[in-house]
């Protein structure tokens, strides 16, 4: 690294005698920082409120949290305390601690969310700078913010969101350790990833083999010691994640919730298999594709292989940037590759954080890619801050060598690749601002062939040509963006951008739903959301409160807030609408249902006296229920009806101990997993598993038993009343 770069970049100096980097603030700097992450809250926090509860199977399981310190701690999807959610309770542990505040509402469990994104952008900033100083580090923090899946996910109320911020602090402290050898920073990465995995279990792990392989190798110190420091960050890690899943096992199972998306009422097993070895060979029991999916290229959630992550809808995920960062990290190694092996000097530091960065992207990347279980667009927003890390620094470096010829080439063909590849991706979503797509391929290449040439016409020229290029590349996803922050996204798979055909979230798609080009760069497909019809759960029975106001000023308690349980208008949802449920009737499997006056007024009465107002299967018909009456609801059967919870025996002894008003039956004329979902058991359950006949069961031996009523178009079983 020889060529002196503009002060855009400023290059680290060592410090004396050590290896570690230091570099002054330019004036530049704090002000930069400080828009990017103001520029960060505003696309996190822009009309949060539209998505209302975004998804409801979340959501209750934060109500029930609000309530019961007991549902708080078990992650109960209701506050009677009978089943949890599928994964464990870290992620909710914010929005629960928000709502318990400040009231049920939509920001109140959004925020959490969007302070996490902001957060990440933050220790990605700080992380990158270390090493390749403030101007990386701005371009990695702007990549990221301006990932479309990172726009999606940090205003939605997914596991997913902390994930990523846990994630990205890993690396950082592994780095930190890194630099010196400083076993505290290292410990603290084992505690980032045991929270990580109280988030979305084994996931966290994935990451695991090249970062303790790096340190194992570079760190500056004895070997023996460095064996000794990963042993205590393992240590660390088993701690911060264990301690909550000893408890739970150690706790007696009769006076615990059941644990979700099990099979045999087992933390551990639903590690092990439904979220851990079952999504990477397909073999899922009791998931929404019944299990057993093994080959046949990832079976229901589409084909595997090493163009996964490029192709169809994922691609305007995570994908824009995807070639550029795998291009900057080869070159980012190659320019480093002469360093020592250990990381007491610069050149060592700065191929150790490619080495920590690209290795924890080319590990998850090859898992995504690969795994033939349940997959999401959704899921490659852990990508996003590895991607962004990338791009960053792997620009830094070969500015500072651009008075090279491999450099100089290396820099415009990555440019040109990056203009290129936006052009195919803005070009897949029909009809999608189509001046964009072309006003970005011109200017990526136009700054590509002038790069090399740009030097010799002044520094000011320099700068234009690189802030071209950066505009370029950024350009799609910049739009995504907005796209994905003025759509509403409810119920359970949910995507960012506009519809792409083919795809999910497309036109023919599993979530095909309206939505189009999006509503703040044009009108589209739908045209703009206008209340009473364009927003989800505008004109439903009971009506809507204006937009950001808990319904009745109770967040929830006779109503539901804006864009839970629509009626579908411009971009509703992003596809949920297609297994949502029809006027005051059930939802489907992955949206709740509308739920009417009548229906909250029947629930509310009285429901003090019950443990739960109303029983019903699958977790998102209970959760609609639970959220627009603030009464517990049972979910019979789990997230899809498929978990053997309750059995038929405890539930009808529930029922003579007085203990549920209300079983909401299913209708045979809801939208369900017909058309659109693999496997599915339709309606909202049951799915496969063996768990599926206890809601068949209990659902028969009802209605057998009790008679049946219509509140507000939905089917009503009073379980207190005589047997018929």
């Amino acid at each position: 690294m020889t060529t002196a770069a503009p002060s855009l970049f400023p290059v680290p100096e060592a410090r004396a005698g050590t290896g570690r980097r230091t570099v002054d603030r330019p004036r530049w700097e704090l002000p930069s920082l400080a828009g990017l992450l103001i520029a960060t809250a505003a696309l996190l926090l822009w009309d949060l409120g539209s998505s209302g509860y975004a998804n409801s199977f979340y959501s209750a399981a934060v109500q029930a949290g609000s309530e019961s310190w007991k549902a708080f701690f078990f992650g109960s999807s209701d506050a009677g305390n009978s089943i949890t959610v599928d994964k464990p309770p870290a992620a909710l542990w914010p929005m629960m601690l928000s709502v318990r505040l400040f009231g049920l509402g939509a920001w109140q469990i959004l925020v959490p969310q969007a302070l996490m994104g902001i957060a990440t952008t933050g220790v990605l900033y700080a992380a990158v700078r270390r090493q390749f100083g403030p101007g990386a580090a701005l371009l990695s923090g702007a990549a990221f913010a301006l990932t479309p899946v990172a726009a999606l996910m940090f205003r939605f109320n997914n596991p997913d969101a902390l994930l990523t911020l846990l994630l990205t602090a890993t690396v950082y402290c592994v780095l930190r350790a890194l630099d010196g050898a400083r076993t505290q920073w290292l410990v603290w990465a084992g505690v980032a990833v045991g929270f990580a995995f109280l988030t979305k279990t084994l996931q966290a792990f994935v990451i695991l083999p090249p970062l303790a392989l790096l340190y194992a190798v570079c760190a500056p110190t004895r070997l023996r010691k460095r064996l000794g420091q990963l042993l205590l960050a393992g240590l660390a890690m088993v701690v911060a994640g264990g301690w909550w899943v000893a408890v739970v096992e150690l706790w007696p199972a009769s006076s615990r919730p059941y644990i979700g998306s099990s099979q045999n009422n087992s933390f551990l097993e639903l590690t092990l298999g439904y979220n851990g070895l079952g999504r990477i060979n397909g073999n899922e029991t009791g998931s929404v594709g019944g299990g057993g999916r093994a080959g046949g290229g990832g079976g229901g959630w589409g084909e595997t292989g090493i163009d996964r992550l490029f192709s169809g809808n994922i691609g305007g995920q995570i994908a824009w940037l995807l070639p550029a960062a795998l291009v900057l990290l080869v070159a980012g190694l190659v320019v480093t590759w002469r360093a020592r092996r250990v990381t007491d000097s610069l050149d060592g530091m700065a191929r150790a954080a490619f080495l920590a960065w690209g290795g924890s992207l080319l590990i998850t990347a090859v898992v995504f890619s690969y795994m033939q279980g349940i997959f999401h667009e959704y899921y490659t927003v852990a990508l996003a801050p590895f991607v962004a890390a990338l791009i960053g620094m792997g620009f830094a470096v070969l500015w500072e060598e651009r008075g090279g010829t491999a450099a100089a080439i290396t820099l415009s063909g990555t440019l040109a690749l990056t203009a290129v590849w936006s052009f195919v991706l803005l070009g897949r979503a029909t009809g999608y601002l189509p001046w964009l797509r072309w006003a970005v391929l011109a200017g990526g290449l136009l700054a590509a062939a002038a790069l090399p040439f740009a030097a010799r016409a002044g520094r000011r020229m320099l700068q234009a040509t690189a802030a071209l290029g950066v505009a370029a590349a950024l350009g799609g996803p910049f739009a995504y963006c907005l796209t994905t922050v003025s759509t509403a996204h409810t119920g359970s798979i949910v995507t960012a951008g506009p519809a792409v055909a083919g795809g999910r979230g497309g036109p023919g798609g599993m979530m095909g739903g309206p939505g189009g080009p999006g509503e703040m760069l044009q009108g589209g497909p739908g045209g703009a959301r206008q209340d009473g019809g364009g927003r989800p759960g505008a004109g439903q029975q009971g009506g809507t409160p204006p937009r950001g106001v808990a319904p009745q000023g109770q967040g929830g308690q006779g109503g539901m807030p804006q864009g839970q349980g629509g009626t579908g208008g411009a971009g509703a949802g992003r596809g949920a609408e297609r297994f949502g449920g029809g006027q005051g009737g059930p939802g489907g499997l992955l949206n709740g249902a509308r739920v009417s006056a009548e229906a909250r007024t029947a629930l509310t009465t009285d429901a003090d006296e019950y443990t739960w107002a109303a029983a019903a299967i699958g977790s998102q018909n209970a959760a609609s229920y639970q959220l627009a009456s603030g009464a517990p609801v049972m979910p019979i059967g789990g997230f899809n009806g498929s978990d053997p919870s309750p059995t038929l025996e405890q539930f009808q002894e529930y029922v003579r101990d007085g203990k549920i008003h209300w079983f909401i039956g299913q209708s045979t004329t809801t939208g369900g997993a017909e058309g659109g979902m693999p496997g599915g058991g339709g309606r909202g359950g049951p799915g496969g598993g063996p768990g599926a006949g206890s809601s068949t069961d209990i659902e028969a031996w009802v209605k057998t038993t009790f008679k049946a009523t219509t509140v507000g178009g939905a089917t009503f079983y009073d379980l207190t009343a005589s047997a018929t």
